[in-house]
């Protein structure tokens, strides 16, 4: 709340400047000291190694999609990808426009249950860069460490950064959209335990090892998913819907979800199994 207080303020005086900072230009003094110290933040958080760069820039995960192979892509024009789920499968569809793409290896055979045995001999060496997506937040699949790769590492963490410690001298390429940034860690735990002791009336089918902290995708009745919309939004819980590709349920957890909303959801779930399993 003490963010969102400052922001309402700064919007209309950014760093007593009178306007907002959308407003000022962005070579005034003002906004460097404002962008020096979002470096240095980033830089604090994330141990960031004084040989890396900090990169702010328009757009969001699309846009890194295509600007990723854009600038990558130079005499190999080939790029191994891990395909975990439908963000990985959006990033691989869209460097297919600008070169060769090879996925070396993918667990959509067992239906994203899990992160695929990635075999270091199946990786091209002539490739421009290996690319993987941290975490799948449509599956609720998540890396629990970076894959080992003897090419050039690139990483997808959109929906994950800052939300754990990340091991930045793994890669040579971090990317995230800002939206889903700063999540909480830690509070997911209670909610699969919560699913996994349902006896089947919630069914999460990722595999404990591969768990999202920040994404969590279940599944109940198709009879009840209607009636569990209505009550939970009555209750005061919005956007639990499962993404459109995979159906079911899902309760994602970012920036302002305290681990208060998360235990009253888990409240809630457990009424709701009371009643109507």
């Amino acid at each position: 709340m003490d963010v969102l207080l400052q922001i309402r303020d700064e919007l209309l005086d950014f760093a007593g400047t009178g306007v907002s900072v959308m407003e000022i230009s962005h070579r005034s003094q003002p906004f460097m000291d404002f962008a020096h110290r979002t470096d240095a933040a980033v830089r604090r958080v994330l141990a960031v190694p004084t040989d890396y760069h900090v990169l702010l820039l328009q757009g969001g995960s699309y846009l890194q999609f295509s600007q990723i192979p854009m600038n990558l892509l130079h005499q190999a024009n080939t790029a191994d990808y891990i395909h975990t789920g439908l963000w990985s499968e959006q990033a691989a569809n869209a460097a297919k426009k600008y070169g060769n793409v090879e996925i070396v290896a993918s667990s959509y055979e067992t239906g994203f249950d899990r992160i695929p045995e990635i075999n270091e001999s199946n990786i091209n060496r002539d490739a421009a860069y290996l690319h993987y997506t941290e975490n799948e937040t449509a599956q609720g699949l998540q890396f629990s460490k970076p894959p080992v790769s003897p090419i050039p590492l690139v990483c997808d963490a959109c929906s994950s950064l800052m939300s754990k410690p990340i091991d930045v001298s793994a890669h040579d390429l971090i990317y995230a959209s800002a939206q889903k940034n700063m999540g909480i860690a830690g509070v997911t735990l209670l909610l699969y335990e919560l699913i996994d002791s349902s006896d089947g009336f919630y069914i999460n089918n990722v595999l404990p090892d591969y768990r999202s902290i920040n994404n969590v995708p279940f599944h109940i009745a198709e009879t009840d998913l209607d009636i569990y919309l209505l009550k939970s939004e009555k209750n005061g819980f919005h956007g639990l819907k499962g993404h459109q590709s995979t159906g079911g349920l899902r309760a994602s957890i970012y920036n302002a979800v305290t681990l208060d909303a998360v235990q009253a959801l888990g409240e809630f779930m457990r009424e709701f199994k009371r009643t109507h399993g």
